[in-house]
């Protein structure tokens, strides 16, 4: 029994990987639709290939590097807010241990443990090792698993990219005649994938996203090709 316990995996450790999953799914979603909705617009101006090209690879760069930006920073603005509150309670348990003790067993006693069950608990877990304990209990963080701002950059950076190669491909690989429609077809055949992916992962049901997805999508293109063949004409 004991071997089955040690052989699943961690729920923390599970739940930072469907986040991670999921945040890659949104971000190639982003690159389908951003992208889709500029190549289709420029379409709508102009037929010349090069042309399209180059509005397209610029978006995608644009998008990829906005997208790796914001991420770096909102991560690192997590990360330093993480890092003061981890320093905080570690010269909290140095220097007010009992404190400390009293506030980790109160938490238990919130939980439903019995004030005995829960000093007993809070010491032991305190004894194995002191910062989690407290970190996770009275700061809903894991010091072992905090995200990394170069990784999060790249990551999304990476799915925005795969999601926008799509569309810029669908638009310049057929002749002029057929591009609007395998451009349309492919989008709305990714944004289903991405519904139902992003769906399974948040455990809801799959006909409303990709609705959703395919919706804002159809709309993002509709809306750009338009406003291209306004300025084209």
């Amino acid at each position: 029994m004991s071997d089955v316990h040690q052989d699943e995996p961690h729920s923390q450790g599970l739940a930072s990987r469907l986040n991670w999953l999921r945040a890659g799914v949104l971000g190639a979603n982003d690159g389908i639709v951003s992208t889709a909705g500029l190549v289709v617009g420029v379409a709508g101006a102009t037929s010349d290939r090069p042309t399209i090209l180059v509005a397209g690879l610029a978006g995608l760069v644009a998008g990829a590097l906005s997208m790796a930006g914001g991420e770096f920073v909102s991560v690192s603005s997590q990360s330093d807010t993480e890092r003061a509150a981890l320093r905080k309670e570690e010269w909290e348990l140095a220097n007010l241990p009992e404190h400390e003790l009293e506030e980790l067993t109160a938490i238990y006693v919130e939980k439903g443990l019995t004030p005995e069950l829960a000093r007993d608990v809070a010491r032991q877990l305190t004894e194995h090792d002191a910062l989690a304990a407290h970190a996770e209990a009275e700061l809903g963080i894991d010091p072992t698993e905090r995200t990394n701002p170069f990784h999060a950059a790249w990551s999304s950076m990476t799915a925005f990219s795969v999601g926008a190669l799509l569309p810029l491909l669908a638009i310049l690989l057929p002749p002029p005649s057929l591009r609007l429609s395998v451009t349309v077809l492919a989008v709305t055949a990714a944004l289903v994938l991405t519904g139902v992916v992003s769906s399974r992962l948040g455990g809801a049901p799959a006909r409303p996203a990709i609705l959703r997805n395919v919706g804002v999508g159809l709309v993002a293109m509709a809306i750009t090709f338009l406003v291209g063949s306004l300025f084209g004409a």
